[in-house]
């Protein structure tokens, strides 16, 4: 399979979209903490990612607020329950990461959910930015905390 990619600009900063035949891949902020780089193999500017870029673009503009992609995440079997109840949290809500322990069925994991929120493949469209500290705090996101504001700000303005 060959992974397809393209850059795309955003009101968070450039993003790094990519994904094969199997669906949507990634989703990385090249200038954040732990940016994602094309490999060797992989071919610039498909066109099977223009869906995924027609979305995004409506997200920002708040026309949309559920995603309808084909989404390919990678990962163990715990991260990938993480990644589904973190497409459960409304648009416009968060949650703490207890509670998304809770809905996990591990109550006693807030870590092991944040360690797995902090690897989600597909920020945005899989909305990790959506879980905060259990004290209202704004905790990591792989797009840097002002993303993170940004993100929910947007989506408080177009609920």
């Amino acid at each position: 399979m060959v992974m397809c990619y393209c850059y795309m600009d955003s009101p968070i900063g450039r993003l790094l979209v990519a994904g094969d035949e199997k669906g949507l891949r990634h989703i990385s902020f090249p200038s954040g903490k732990s940016p994602l780089q094309p490999g060797s193999a992989w071919k610039e500017g498909c066109n099977a990612l223009g869906e995924a870029i027609r979305q995004l673009h409506a997200y920002f503009e708040g026309e949309l607020k559920t995603f309808s992609l084909t989404l390919a995440p990678w990962g163990t079997p715990f991260q990938l329950s993480v990644l589904r109840a973190l497409q459960e949290i409304p648009y416009g809500q968060t949650i703490s990461y207890g509670e998304l322990a809770r809905r996990v069925g591990r109550p006693r994991a807030s870590r092991a959910v944040g360690a797995a929120n902090a690897r989600n493949p597909l920020p945005i469209v899989i909305p990790c930015h959506r879980v905060i500290g259990s004290d209202g705090s704004l905790t990591g996101f792989g797009g840097g905390l002002a993303a993170k504001k940004r993100l929910l700000a947007l989506e408080r303005k177009y609920r």
